[in-house]
């Protein structure tokens, strides 16, 4: 993808692997052809919003499901957890309903808000607080600090690293999200980075270096992301919630 994308349209499907002539005249196409900044953009928007109220309520639950003492804290546990057993198209419809009813197609709400809630992001928080010693709480609870005061002063500093794994995570899932904002948005202002290279398909199939450069545009953000976190990834793996 990546060399074939500054190949011309007469070498794209030749099997050299470096151009004999390189050109930036594909990526210079994409982004004055259709409005692939703003399609970018508007990923960009969503992925980031997404992923940082996702953190924030997701770890906020984990820490009530798994470290402090309620009737139905475990059933409400399966019933989150047992969500991951429901693929996306089975709600698509009924979801569209409610955005719909609620007027927030075509609009950034309609794209983020349905995006929001994980289960997966939720469990996996809450087998990392359930790692974490008691005996942390127990010291902040003699010093007189509640349950809020224990969330923002010790677990959420010794969540960073998990923090970091699932934010790639939410990040790459919103980027690369295609179903739900082809359902969700008509309006071309809002469409996303991913039914931007669709839709470049549908208009260039037989142009393969105009389709790979638009593919290679929109697989350098995640790249950053995961390079910017990738310490914090290998933390959050070799790390028990302990340093």
């Amino acid at each position: 993808m990546f060399t074939s994308s500054f190949k011309g349209a007469d070498e794209v499907l030749s099997t050299n692997i470096i151009p004999n002539d390189p050109t930036l005249s594909n990526f210079d196409y994409v982004f004055t052809s259709v409005p692939f900044a703003r399609y970018m953009f508007n990923s960009f928007v969503v992925s980031a919003t997404v992923t940082v109220i996702a953190l924030f309520f997701h770890s906020m639950a984990a820490y009530a499901l798994a470290r402090l003492r309620f009737r139905g804290r475990d059933t409400i546990f399966i019933a989150i957890f047992s969500t991951l057993l429901v693929t996306a198209p089975v709600v698509l419809v009924p979801l569209f309903l409610v955005v719909h009813r609620l007027g927030l197609l075509n609009s950034y709400a309609g794209l983020i808000i349905p995006a929001i809630f994980s289960a997966f992001g939720i469990f996996l928080l809450r087998q990392f607080y359930l790692s974490i010693p008691a005996e942390l709480e127990e010291a902040a609870i003699l010093d007189g600090c509640g349950y809020w005061m224990i969330y923002r002063k010790i677990i959420l500093p010794m969540s960073r690293s998990i923090f970091a794994a699932l934010a790639v995570l939410f990040f790459l899932a919103n980027w690369n999200s295609f179903l739900w904002p082809l359902v969700a948005t008509t309006d071309q202002d809002l469409q996303v980075v991913q039914l931007g290279i669709a839709s470049f398909q549908d208009q260039h199939s037989a142009d393969w270096n105009y389709v790979l450069a638009a593919a290679l545009v929109a697989a350098i953000p995640t790249l950053i992301v995961f390079a910017f976190f990738q310490r914090r990834i290998v933390e959050s793996v070799k790390t028990s919630g302990l340093k």
